[in-house]
């Protein structure tokens, strides 16, 4: 499959083909199978960022040891791992300066 040029924002959870307002923070070459993984684990993290919303509203449930904040932060930096693998060196730089990934990126 050939590598298309995507637009990404994590914060937003948007794909796009077309740059447009802010959804350009990262720029990535992926194919359609990759392309369907990250879309998969931008998903996974709307779910989880749901079901930490309901439970929010549960007083007597701790945050800390909830599953969905768990879900959450794994699918959040499945996602960061994701667009560092496929994005253009920009991206992989900025990417690698939030520190999100920790020491090793890969």
């Amino acid at each position: 499959m050939s590598k298309q040029t995507y637009y990404i924002n994590i914060g937003s959870m948007e794909i796009s083909k077309v740059p447009h307002g802010n959804n350009d923070v990262f720029t990535i070459q992926a194919d359609d199978d990759e392309i369907r993984k990250l879309r998969g684990v931008m998903d996974q993290m709307h779910a989880s960022d749901m079901s930490a919303y309901w439970r929010a509203h549960i007083p007597i449930m701790s945050y800390h040891h909830d599953k969905g904040n768990e879900s959450y932060d794994h699918a959040f930096t499945e996602a960061y791992r994701l667009v560092y693998e496929l994005g253009d060196e920009k991206t992989k730089q900025h990417i690698v300066e939030m520190g999100i990934l920790g020491n090793a990126p890969m």
